[in-house]
């Protein structure tokens, strides 16, 4: 009875450095076979009557701070026709001034305002403004890559199956520590997993700092849930269950703030947990359809995730247990195990420098943190998924999914 508890204890320790294993084989083939071929964009050189127009939307609340750092980047966009339009939800500082005043100053910035009701909510007051193709959403504090919108378009174009394309955000406060470990993350780990789901043919989430989405799409799906917590992982599911696909594009960089503290990084990493299992317990009905069949994979891997932390906090509690009142459990059985995850998330980080050098020089620099930060993800991903889910089941959903702080999300 006890080998088979040992074996159970080993799959839920190895959990972690399979997923990375699978992630590495599925990026690899998205990399050489998909990654490696995309072509350059060339709307810069066509006729402008021929160039689709992009409504880039940015819901502010609480953003005077950013916005006159923010805006004269998104204004040297070299995509040559787009219209940005600014959503002030009610904010309590000068963001609604500061709007107003660029407004004056550029004819393709729409200022609107609302009282404050949520980034989805102020997502849908700007659809209905929007005269583009393609509608972009971004962060008030994000700084889009010049050539950004160009890639992502040119995604959207490709395929008419395609309902929105997600960027590859990257962390622009890396001067404390936090900021290198969400550094190394996003560059091993965040870019690794999209790739492996892309060759799936599904996205788990768009990253809610720069994505971009085909108007006709979201009009169809009635755009943005005002209910759910995270309306970027709620409306890719609701692209997805509709008959639209999700692409990624690593090429379309966006550089955003983070979480400078402990406390703030948790906050958000639970908020994430606690959207997924809203927007999984959500789409429960129309996932196992067999139109949809192209999303279960993704889907049991959410539920096998689940599984694999609620089960590691039972199987740690009981160890514990057994190591003091019996001193019976073998802790040696698992140091070669240890050697086996490390060398398996050495690899994932030397894969993932290798992909992302591309598009981002000077990532070695973050070496030491990329190489046993996926332990703390996998920890981070293990508590924050045990508290998340209760709160996602018990949550009222009646209400607005209203914000009280910027959103620092991926």
């Amino acid at each position: 009875m006890m080998s088979w508890y040992y074996i159970f204890n080993a799959m839920l320790f190895m959990y972690p450095a399979l997923m990375a294993v699978y992630c590495i084989i599925s990026a690899s083939y998205y990399y050489f076979f998909i990654e490696g071929k995309l072509k350059k964009p060339k709307y810069s050189k066509m006729k402008l009557e021929d160039v689709p127009l992009v409504s880039i939307m940015v819901p502010c609340y609480n953003e005077a701070d950013n916005l006159d750092d923010a805006i004269p980047y998104l204004l040297k966009l070299k995509y040559p026709k787009f219209e940005l339009i600014f959503i002030n939800d009610g904010s309590k500082d000068d963001t609604g001034k500061i709007i107003d005043r660029w407004a004056q100053k550029d004819s393709r910035i729409v200022a609107l305002h609302q009282e404050n009701a949520g980034k989805a909510s102020a997502l849908n007051h700007g659809l209905t403004v929007a005269k583009g193709k393609y509608v972009g959403c971004i962060d008030g504090d994000a700084v889009l890559d010049y050539k950004a919108v160009d890639y992502m378009v040119q995604a959207l174009e490709s395929n008419p199956q395609f309902g929105a394309v997600t960027g590859n955000p990257r962390v622009r406060n890396r001067s404390t520590i936090l900021g290198c470990l969400q550094t190394s993350e996003f560059s091993s780990i965040i870019g690794l997993i999209k790739r492996a789901q892309s060759v799936m043919g599904t996205i788990f989430t768009v990253s809610g700092v720069c994505c971009l989405f085909k108007v006709e799409a979201m009009q169809k799906i009635g755009g943005w849930s005002t209910n759910m917590i995270t309306e970027d992982i709620d409306v890719s599911w609701k692209l997805q269950t509709s008959g639209y696909n999700i692409v990624y594009e690593p090429r379309a960089l966006c550089w955003t703030l983070m979480p400078e503290t402990i406390k703030g990084l948790f906050k958000q990493r639970l908020r994430w947990a606690q959207g997924g299992a809203e927007t999984v317990i959500k789409y429960f009905p129309q996932v196992w359809r067999l139109k949809n069949r192209r999303l279960w994979p993704m889907y049991i891997e959410y539920f096998l995730t689940a599984f694999w932390a609620y089960s590691l906090i039972i199987v740690l509690c009981i160890n514990t247990y057994l190591q003091i009142t019996e001193g019976s459990f073998k802790i040696d059985i698992f140091r070669p195990l240890m050697t086996v995850l490390f060398l398996t998330f050495f690899l994932q980080y030397m894969f993932s420098l290798f992909l992302d050098s591309r598009y981002e020089k000077g990532l070695l620099r973050y070496s030491l943190y990329c190489i046993w930060y996926p332990y703390v993800y996998w920890l981070l991903n293990m508590v924050t998924l045990v508290f998340g889910i209760p709160k996602a089941i018990f949550r009222n959903k009646s209400k607005l999914a209203v914000w009280t702080s910027p959103d620092r999300g991926v």
